[in-house]
């Protein structure tokens, strides 16, 4: 079945530097996929391609199998909504969210009436006549959604949607717009910084870096299998160490332990949560750090052995010993995933 959205080996240069390089992304009819990545990785350069707002050097991008070259992004027909939600200051709440509309010469009634229908699906009911600017973060982002939901746009483009928000108040939009998107069975394509809101929101995650598609998959396939370090620093998982492996085994910083993988180079990343206070553990060490954060308690432990490198563990709170604490650590088996070494774009499981 053709793509609701296809990106093909899409390339954009800006001088000497490849903001995309030949980055290849497919979007279903319904799929909502979160592009994640730290600044300067090439994700708002992709949104922007997509949208018509950034011509592209190479490549192609369809949307329902026609290509898009030449054009422009008012005919596009996806709709595209910022981080700043770039609301229009002297238009009350109507004459922002019938703004597209209004563009398109629909009929007065037209647009009353799909401005209040819009205003309801975001919760907004009865606020028309609102000035913009007396209206909380949270609902000023429910009138940009609003507007760039206006036109029934063919697939929705969000950049940082919630980015300009406190964390409170994303963590409770974030699953209102999961809610809304399967609802409306919208084709969307968000980029983000924040991995818990992409793993939140998503069906599917692609992870990006130096203008490069490094993984793409499942929210769980890609949390459990990062594949390479690369992918796991950006994901923001700790304990990242490079190795050897011989047997089966390899010789870490904080001793031996069993890997599944092939004689050879690799890296290492051992889960955090998989770290566990164990009197009888081979690992000892001290408690520099400990943060507090809520449902489990982030640990930095200083291992002398290890030439105070530092482990990383997730413990329950009451389970946690305090700074200063001398204590043993053991590392279960499923908290050792090998990874590859390097990065190697387009390399199998990156699809």
């Amino acid at each position: 079945m053709t793509p609701r959205l296809d990106v093909e080996d899409a390339s954009v240069r800006f001088g000497p530097h490849q903001a995309l390089d030949r980055v290849h992304l497919e979007v279903a009819q319904g799929e909502v996929v979160a592009v994640l990545g730290p600044s300067g990785s090439g994700k708002s350069t992709l949104l922007r391609a997509i949208a018509g707002l950034q011509p592209i050097d190479g490549g192609r991008i369809l949307l329902d199998g026609v290509d898009l070259a030449g054009v422009p992004p008012h005919r596009r027909g996806v709709g595209l909504m910022f981080q700043d939600h770039a609301l229009f200051p002297h238009r009350d709440v109507a004459g922002n969210v019938g703004f597209g509309l209004r563009m398109q010469q629909r009929p007065r009634a037209e647009v009353a009436a799909r401005v209040s229908e819009l205003l309801e699906l975001v919760d907004l009911p009865g606020r028309e006549r609102r000035a913009v600017h007396t209206l909380s973060g949270g609902e000023q982002q429910r009138v940009a959604l609003a507007r760039a939901l206006a036109p029934n746009p063919r697939a929705l483009l969000l950049d940082e949607p919630l980015g300009a928000l406190d964390r409170t108040l994303r963590d409770r939009l974030v699953g209102e717009l999961r809610a809304l998107f399967t609802h409306l069975e919208l084709t969307v394509v968000a980029v983000t910084h924040d991995q818990s809101e992409a793993f939140a929101m998503a069906d599917r995650i692609v992870v990006m870096d130096a203008g490069t598609v490094l993984r793409a998959g499942r929210p769980a396939d890609v949390w459990d299998q990062p594949g390479t370090r690369r992918v796991a620093e950006i994901l923001g998982l700790a304990n990242l160490v490079d190795v050897v492996v011989s047997g089966g085994r390899a010789l870490t910083p904080w001793g031996p332990m069993a890997v599944a993988a092939g004689d050879g180079p690799a890296t290492l990343l051992i889960r955090a949560s998989g770290v566990v206070v164990d009197t009888d553990g081979p690992i000892e060490g001290t408690v520099v750090a400990s943060t507090f954060q809520g449902d489990q308690v982030v640990l930095e432990l200083s291992v002398a052995a290890a030439g105070a490198r530092s482990l990383i563990a997730h413990v329950d709170p009451p389970l946690a010993p305090p700074v200063g604490a001398r204590v043993r650590m053991a590392v279960a088996p499923f908290a050792v995933v090998p990874l590859l070494p390097v990065d190697v774009p387009n390399a199998p499981g990156n699809t």
